[in-house]
């Protein structure tokens, strides 16, 4: 069955996102949900992961897919690597090992990063960055953002 546009405006908005998180970095369900204006749909940005197409898929040509959206840098809000099928916190602690990322293994064998030394929480996307300055020059205000925060790796909410 196809996506509303709703839905198919989501998933590309969460693939967009996640292509954002620099490599050697992580971030959570969270805080993609969060920067898309949607706190309130972290396991939402989980399903989009789930469903990202494989490039190898031969039937149709897909612009987001598991080599061009970095999946491996969302866990969840404690830095767990979550489980989505039989191999599969192996195959993405292979993949965040590859960038230099350090995954480490718990008393009851979750693998887990360390997200203070290896989180990515911006207050907004970096693609959205010169966004608020330019709008804000067409509506003749200042260009601050009214909240008085320093754009960047903050430490927002995972």
């Amino acid at each position: 069955m196809p996506r509303s546009d709703e839905a198919e405006w989501w998933f590309n908005a969460v693939y967009a996102a996640v292509q954002e998180i620099p490599r050697g970095k992580v971030t959570s369900y969270g805080h993609i949900a969060r920067l898309l204006g949607q706190p309130q749909r972290p396991r939402q940005v989980g399903i989009c992961l789930k469903h990202l197409p494989s490039n190898n898929d031969s039937e149709t040509s897909h612009y987001y897919n598991s080599d061009n959206v970095p999946w491996q840098r969302v866990l969840n809000a404690r830095g767990m690597i979550s489980h989505r099928g039989p191999g599969s916190a192996a195959r993405q602690a292979a993949a965040l090992r590859r960038e230099g990322v350090h995954v480490d293994m718990d008393a009851m064998g979750e693998m887990y990063v360390d997200l203070a030394r290896y989180g990515w929480f911006p207050d907004r996307l970096p693609s959205e960055e010169g966004l608020t300055e330019e709008e804000d020059s067409e509506d003749g205000e200042s260009g601050e953002d009214g909240e008085g925060g320093v754009n960047g790796s903050g430490s927002g909410s995972r």
